[in-house]
């Protein structure tokens, strides 16, 4: 009898939150017609874009093709959906949300005199965008492409829709079994080296430094490599590294990440999982980072073989780390992009856990001026400049920021006592020895342990 009434609560409780949600499974005969999307960027930019492409096959009452990836970014990887999410699961699970197909039927592709039509909507389009200027296309040819689609849809859309984005990106998308299989062993394996670890997304990799135009003081033959690089991209203006480093835009260096982490009280013994590609200048500028932080991991010296299979696929690579930092105690970001913001708001949405962000622009003078100071002067400037940086609870505001970083929409509004959290990091800081706390275990391969769990989530 408990569990039965247990039951009933849990689905009156999901219908509450999502009204929509029970609604009949939308039928291909009455949709609009085809929309493929084609996604861009590496792997969580696309992940925005196949997001976002879930609700706007939603707007449209379109039939949405699985989304195609991004084969010819800087990443290079051919990597299609079906090889990094689980297909069948992203299909299921949004099934009475909106209609997924693999592909266009036959039965339609030769009905077609036209090749699909191909358009690209503006970036940040609003949904009467979509039903004034999208809608009509769709309706005329049946099978509508849009092309590039990355943040293409608003930030602020209505209660359901946000929704809508949050059961895409924090429920539907699943990683592959083999991804989770290993990202999972990776976190065992900190975990049994240390109670507590830091993950770190160090983002120095040589596209990330040419897109910012900074430097570094490698001389012309960092200028030199990065300008070929920021070659790359046609569009982007001449731009002053003394101005882009004063304005916060320039990425710390492992080594400021470091010193910035032990001002703020990390001692030398915490372990380090280090989130990254291809790092530029390679073990030279990683030297002092591992001096600050001897127990220094990445998923190369953790996974070791095993990781032969995924090397040639840098978003294979970039997803099993997305599953490491999503478990780690404290994520720790060196730029406020893609993977950063997917990260911190996954760590919200999902029970919060600390993302600690630099606020580049206070510390870069800061940085310049180390050496003038002592070290107790230098820590106590370091956590004058993070407030407002550390990940508290109080951060996450209606309104502020991007959906993906701060998905506050989808959050229940029932009081939660964080102060269990805060103390956890304050003990840590402080030197302490916490007990193992439980993996989340979220990238689990039993779809009914996540359906459940989801459940307890909405509950």
């Amino acid at each position: 009898m408990l569990l039965y009434l247990s039951s009933i609560l849990v689905r009156i409780t999901w219908t509450l939150m999502f009204p929509k949600r029970n609604v009949a499974a939308v039928s291909v005969r009455s949709s609009n017609g085809y929309l493929l999307i084609a996604a861009s960027g590496g792997l969580n930019q696309q992940r925005t874009g196949i997001t976002d492409a879930v609700v706007v096959a939603r707007i449209l009452n379109a039939t949405l093709v699985v989304p195609e990836l991004d084969h010819h970014s800087f990443w290079k990887d051919d990597s299609d959906f079906v090889n990094i999410f689980d297909i069948k699961w992203f299909i299921s699970y949004l099934a009475k949300d909106v209609s997924i197909v693999k592909r266009v039927p036959v039965k339609v592709m030769k009905l077609m005199q036209k090749p699909p039509y191909t358009m690209r909507v503006p970036r940040k389009s609003e949904p009467e965008y979509y039903s004034d200027q999208v809608l009509p296309v769709l309706l005329r040819r049946r099978v509508l492409q849009l092309t590039k689609f990355d943040y293409r849809l608003a930030n602020d859309l209505d209660e359901e829709l946000q929704k809508l984005r949050c059961r895409v990106n924090y429920h539907a998308l699943k990683f592959t079994k083999p991804i989770r299989n290993l990202g999972q062993k990776l976190v065992v394996r900190m975990r049994k080296m240390a109670r507590r670890f830091i993950a770190v997304h160090l983002r120095f990799e040589p596209d990330m430094l040419a897109f910012s135009g900074c430097y570094y003081g490698g001389g012309d033959k960092e200028r030199y490599e990065l300008g070929e690089i920021r070659k790359r991209w046609a569009t982007l203006p001449e731009l002053s590294p003394d101005e882009e480093r004063t304005r916060g835009r320039c990425p710390l260096t492992p080594h400021e990440v470091g010193l910035m982490l032990r001002a703020l009280g990390f001692k030398n013994d915490t372990y380090l999982y280090v989130a990254s590609g291809e790092i530029y200048g390679g073990e030279k500028t990683l030297q002092p980072l591992k001096e600050l932080f001897p127990n220094f991991y990445t998923k190369e010296m953790v996974a070791g073989d095993e990781l032969k299979p995924f090397l040639p696929y840098s978003s294979r690579l970039a997803a099993i780390d997305y599953i490491v930092c999503d478990e780690s105690d404290v994520f720790v970001t060196n730029n406020n992009g893609n993977m950063a913001k997917i990260l911190a708001g996954s760590r919200r949405y999902m029970g919060h856990k600390r993302t600690i962000r630099p606020n580049a622009k206070r510390l870069s003078a800061l940085f310049m001026a180390r050496n003038k100071m002592d070290w107790e002067t230098f820590s106590g400037k370091v956590k004058s400049c993070q407030r407002g940086y550390m990940g508290e609870p109080e951060e996450m505001r209606p309104g502020r920021g991007e959906f993906h970083e701060f998905p506050s929409s989808c959050i229940c509004k029932t009081p939660f006592n964080h102060s269990n959290v805060i103390n956890r990091y304050n003990d840590h800081i402080s030197g302490s020895n916490p007990t193992l706390p439980e993996s989340q275990y979220r990238y689990i391969s039993n779809s009914s342990d996540l359906d459940e769990k989801s459940s307890e989530k909405f509950q």
